[in-house]
């Protein structure tokens, strides 16, 4: 099977698969009235046998780097068993996740010795009360023992998301860098995006990356070359730092011009663009072993259709009702 491009040479090595919409934290960007099930249940997600065969149609054609994500990946109790199954194939050299850490501390050691080889925390505030007033939980303590944990367990580095967002967290670059001085810590400060109900949210704490990467430079850091299977930030890198800054600025020029990422739905829908409207059905093709053929055929046809760019400087949020589908 030939590698996945579209009609713009793009091609796609990263696989962000969601394997539930559950989460247990409340957002005040994402989910700020909690997870509602909007129709489905546990029962509905993909299955195991379901994951196993669609992450190994996408290995088949390409796929280097595959990201769990959710809702919170960990509130799924097969979890560690799904790591293990898209370990099975060979070709896929990072098995990733995007967690907010609140089991981290308990689960990571069985998680990498399933085969997972990086890990995404969510942390947008290192202040712990406004921790809990961001994700309605009081679990800060926890989610710095879980970060701990992953380092005794491993992990040689640790990427932590933060939302960027005006008078709550941008003021903070010096309080986040002095905690990566020491440590082996990627924090990734991702611009606040405008989504179908958080238009208020967004007029009031929209602020560009533009303003943390003009610190950085002036404090000499420096933007480091981007691999093909990572993700969108733009990484940098001092000296005196053991950890790295990266800026995820969707809002910027060109951003959707490196795109190499697919998006799978915990319902199965392939997602050519986070924020496109609807997405293609993968469901009926996940049945049996001997659909791959057909599976990689709809992927690789559907490709046709990918837009060369997001559409949000129009306000076009598309499916993007809330931010829980990103994962970080």
């Amino acid at each position: 099977m030939p590698q996945f491009t579209d009609a713009y040479a793009r091609s796609f090595y990263y696989l962000r698969l969601s394997v539930t919409d559950v989460c247990n934290f409340r957002c005040t960007y994402c989910l700020p009235n909690g997870y509602k099930p909007n129709g489905s249940n546990n029962k509905s997600f993909l299955s195991l046998d379901e994951i196993r065969r669609v992450t190994r149609a996408f290995a088949a054609a390409g796929t280097e780097k595959v990201r769990l994500t959710g809702g919170e990946p960990s509130m799924r109790r097969d979890f560690t068993d799904i790591i293990a199954a898209v370990r099975e194939n060979a070709a896929i050299r990072q098995i990733a996740m995007t967690t907010n850490g609140y089991r981290m501390a308990r689960d990571v050691r069985a998680w990498r010795a399933a085969g997972l080889t990086h890990i995404n925390v969510s942390v947008d505030s290192l202040d712990a009360r406004q921790f809990h007033a961001i994700t309605g939980q009081d679990k800060f303590a926890e989610v710095m023992a879980g970060i701990d944990a992953a380092f005794d367990a491993g992990f040689e580095k640790v990427k932590v998301n933060s939302v960027l967002m005006r008078d709550v967290n941008s003021h903070s670059l010096s309080t986040f860098l002095e905690w990566l001085r020491l440590r082996p810590i990627q924090l990734r400060f991702i611009e606040l995006m405008e989504t179908g109900e958080g238009s208020d949210l967004f007029r009031r704490h929209h602020i560009s990356g533009e303003v943390i990467r003009d610190q950085l430079i002036l404090q000499g850091w420096q933007r480091q070359p981007r691999g093909r299977s990572d993700g969108p930030a733009q990484v940098f890198r001092h000296p005196d730092y053991q950890g790295e800054v990266g800026l995820i600025m969707p809002y910027e020029k060109d951003f959707c011009a490196s795109c190499n990422r697919l998006r799978v739905s915990a319902l199965g829908n392939l997602h050519l663009c986070l924020f496109g409207d609807g997405g293609v059905s993968l469901r009926d093709l996940l049945a049996s072993d001997d659909q791959q053929d057909a599976l990689q055929a709809r992927i690789a046809h559907s490709l046709g259709q990918k837009k060369q760019t997001h559409f949000l400087h129009q306000g076009n949020t598309g499916i993007t009702q809330n931010l829980s589908f990103i994962g970080g």
